[in-house]
């Protein structure tokens, strides 16, 4: 793999830099429905149920659920310190962007489709979006 395939630009959404394990989910997200104590997405069906985000950079299509549940989810997350590192999100809205900047979890979107076809669940990424770039490590 050469360095070009290893780094993708990115738009930032929320500032910040983390390094971490991949989850890549390819169902939208709800967080109020992954347990605070533990990370561990409880929403029946999800292509990520019974597993934990907590601690990794989480790829995902977008967010879904009220207002109210999106951010309370991902604020009980970050108050028990469960929330991911950083997460890279293909559909942004407005709660979800707004409450990865209030808790302070790097977010960023607009990536390449050669990076969407070169991730692997498990992998490791530098999510750098003060720089706005993304690499696999």
């Amino acid at each position: 793999m050469t360095i070009y395939e290893k780094s993708f630009s990115c738009h930032r959404i929320s500032e910040g830099v983390a390094e971490g394990e991949v989850i890549v989910s390819k169902d939208d997200i709800m967080f109020y429905l992954v347990n605070p104590e533990t990370g561990e997405v409880i929403e029946k069906g999800h292509d990520l149920e019974g597993r934990s985000i907590a601690g990794k950079i989480l790829v995902f299509p977008g967010g879904k659920g009220s207002s109210v549940v999106q951010a309370d989810g991902l604020y009980q997350l970050t108050m028990k310190q469960n929330a991911p590192k950083a997460m890279i999100i293909q559909n942004p809205d407005t709660v979800l962007v707004s409450s990865a900047i209030i808790m302070e979890v790097p977010m960023v979107d607009q990536l390449d489709a050669s990076f969407y076809a070169a991730l692997k669940d498990g992998c490791r990424l530098r999510v750098d979006a003060n720089s706005q770039i993304v690499e696999f490590i």
